[in-house]
Formats: C-alpha cells, sequence, structure tokens
C-alpha cells in the first residue's frame, strides 16, 4: 500500500489545537499520529465496530488527525488483534488520547529543554510528541500492558524514535528518576513510588480517577510534593494493574434495585447526568469516592442511578418539569449526599474543587483544601 499523505493533515491538526507561537505547534505538525492508530474501536449503534485504516486510507487520516481520543482497547480486546467486521463490548482500556489534551498536560508540565521525562505509553503517540520536543534519551514510556509497550517501541522505532520504552505498573516502583511525570492515566491516589522518582523540584501532572481533576505538584524537599488543582478539566481512564479493568459496582452489584428495605423520597433538585456536570461530579467524586454513574433520558423522562462497592444504590427519575423521585437503599443514602453538594453549591455559588491546593505528604497522602472546604484522598 502507497504511504498516505499524511503530513497536510498534521498541519491541519497542530493549527487547529496549538497558538501559532506555542513551540507545540511544530510538533504536532510533524509528528504521524496514524502511524500509532492504524486500527481502533469506533462508535457503533449496537457496539464498538472496528475501524482499519489499511482497508480506507481515506477514513484513516480523517479519523487519525481529528482532535478526539480514539480507543484502541476495549477490555481485554486490542484493535489491532479484532477480525475485520467484529465489534467489541465493554469499558475502554487503552487509547490515543486527543491531541489537545496530550499538548495541555505537557504544557501543564512545564518541560524545558533539558527536563528528563517519564510519560505513560498508550498508543505511543503522547510518546512520540514528547520526543519531538525533546530528545529520545530525555524520555522514559511506561505502560502495565505488555503489547501495548512492545507495539509503541515498533511504532515509534519506525518514525526514527527510540525512547526507553518499559513495561511497568506506574503505581508501584519506577525505572529511574525524571524531572517531570506525566500520567494521562488516572490514578485514584499519589503513590510514594512516583514521588521517589521525581527529582529535587520536579513536576507531577496527573488526573485523580472518577473526578476529571487536574493535579499538578512540585517536589519538595522533605519528599512530598505542593501544588493545585487546574481550573479545566479533563478525563482519562484509571490506570489498572491487570489484563482488563476490574468490576464496576454495577457490575459486581448483587440484587441492585431490588423491593423492599428501600427508602423513597422527593428531591427538590432535577436528575442531572452527573458524570456532564464536571464541578459537580468532581466534588461529589471526592466527598463521596467509589460511585458508579449512569444516566438514561427516554423522550421527556430522564433517569439516574449510582452504585457504591458497599451495596449503597440510588436511582432518581422525573418526567418533564415534575419533582425528581428518588429511591435509595444500602448503607448510605446516595442521593441525599448528592443534593447536599447542590444545596451547598447553591448556598455558596461555587464548588471548592477547580483551583484548590494541593498538598502531599511523603507516603502519598494528598490534602485539597480552598476556603473552609478541605478532603483528603490516599
Amino acid at each position: 500500500m502507497t504511504s498516505p499523505d499524511w503530513k497536510p493533515h498534521a498541519e491541519q491538526l497542530a493549527a487547529e489545537v496549538a497558538h501559532p507561537q506555542s513551540r507545540w505547534r511544530p510538533v504536532l505538525a510533524s509528528t504521524p499520529r496514524h502511524v500509532f492508530v492504524p486500527r481502533w474501536w469506533g462508535d457503533g449503534a449496537d457496539g464498538r465496530t472496528l475501524g482499519d485504516g489499511a482497508s480506507d486510507p481515506e477514513r484513516w487520516m480523517r479519523v487519525a488527525y481529528s482532535n478526539t481520543s480514539l480507543v484502541t482497547r476495549i477490555g481485554s480486546r486490542h484493535a489491532d488483534h479484532a477480525e475485520p467486521g467484529e465489534k467489541a463490548d465493554g469499558m475502554p482500556t487503552s487509547s490515543s488520547t486527543l491531541p489537545w489534551l496530550v499538548m495541555r498536560m505537557y504544557q501543564h508540565a512545564k518541560i524545558a529543554d533539558d527536563s528528563r521525562v517519564l510519560v505513560t505509553t498508550g498508543s505511543g503517540y503522547g510518546t512520540a510528541l514528547a520526543c519531538r520536543r525533546l530528545a529520545d534519551n530525555q524520555v522514559t514510556s511506561i505502560d502495565v500492558d505488555p503489547y501495548l509497550v512492545a507495539a509503541a517501541a515498533e511504532r515509534l522505532g519506525a518514525i526514527g524514535l527510540r525512547p526507553a520504552v518499559r513495561v511497568c505498573d506506574l503505581t508501584g516502583p519506577l525505572p529511574g528518576t525524571y524531572d517531570r511525570i506525566v500520567s494521562t492515566v488516572a490514578l485514584p491516589s499519589v503513590p510514594a513510588s512516583l514521588l521517589a522518582a521525581l527529582n529535587p523540584g520536579g513536576r507531577l501532572v496527573t488526573t485523580l480517577a472518577d473526578t476529571g481533576l487536574v493535579l499538578t505538584a512540585d517536589k519538595t524537599e522533605d519528599g512530598g510534593a505542593v501544588g493545585q488543582i487546574e481550573c479545566e478539566g479533563a478525563g482519562f481512564m484509571t490506570a489498572r494493574q491487570g489484563d482488563d479493568s476490574p468490576p464496576t459496582p454495577f457490575e459486581a452489584a448483587e440484587g441492585f434495585e431490588r423491593e423492599g428495605d428501600c427508602e423513597e423520597s422527593v428531591s427538590p433538585y432535577p436528575v442531572v447526568d452527573v458524570q456532564r456536570a464536571w464541578e459537580l461530579w468532581s466534588t461529589f467524586s471526592l466527598e463521596v469516592p467509589g460511585v458508579e454513574h449512569r444516566f438514561r433520558q427516554d423522550g421527556s423522562r430522564r433517569t439516574a442511578w449510582m452504585a457504591h462497592p458497599d451495596g449503597s444504590w440510588a436511582k432518581a427519575t422525573a418526567l418533564r418539569d415534575e419533582p425528581t423521585h428518588v429511591t435509595q437503599a444500602g448503607p448510605r443514602r446516595l442521593w441525599d449526599e448528592l443534593d447536599r453538594i447542590r444545596s451547598r453549591w447553591l448556598k455558596d455559588g461555587q464548588l471548592n474543587a477547580y483551583g484548590a491546593q494541593a498538598a502531599i505528604t511523603p507516603d502519598g497522602v494528598l490534602t485539597l483544601s480552598r476556603g473552609g472546604w478541605s478532603v483528603t484522598v490516599g
């Protein structure tokens, strides 16, 4: 197959996501993203459908150079290993992150020309951007999945880039020390081993799992770190330790939404898709961690569910402007917790997660605070 003319597409993408004077503009324009996503799982009405670049080069260029995330792995099924016409259902477990967001994470890292950087691998595209910005020997890229590491190393090599690419769990001991660590997978907390791998004064950039919050923090002399939650959101898959993500609270629930032993009430607030209300979702996830959310709209009826591993669950439904009917059960009343936060939001005019100050102890305990509000993670 003739090699596609990718450069005009890369230049158009760079013009879309980077300022003309940004040092990332030429990096994006000179990096062939399609090399790292030869196949991907696209959206379909009845499941994720396989996209194959070689069979449709025109679509390949259009998809690969769009400013969107491209899912490359569903559960344990990688798009590279799928059969033509195959569909996949389940949770995404790896992707090529939308280019703008990769660039923003790197900008938050304040990478200097002499920085030694650790990044997460995924498809390898973000690693390629880091190598174009610096030099190969300044970049280390890690992933827990041996296949992803091998595929990324091969594809990086195909475009002349040879950083250190290692199979490694980001939440465990890391292979060296670095001036910058940029994680494009979300972390449930800050591992002490990650702090130990930061050089003095080094900077960490990550997102907190199930919150969409971007955390930036600089290492302090005592081995901890201080920083802040940036005033913008970002969604990444949560770091995993095995071949697949663990069961969700809904998948693990037994007798969910069973009859009996339920409490019914009426809420003064409308039914909301919590995960699309980022500020609300972020604050709720910090104060009531571990809750999974689902939402459905059928015509004018909106229904939301919440479930927690401890067995707590809630269902809220409303038609048009009618009052919200809530059913809850388990050790905690999850919808009441959500309404408590919404009441505070209306009273104070803001929620405090965005812009919060961050303090991390050397053993990885993260405390976020703003005004009189504070929460501890880890």
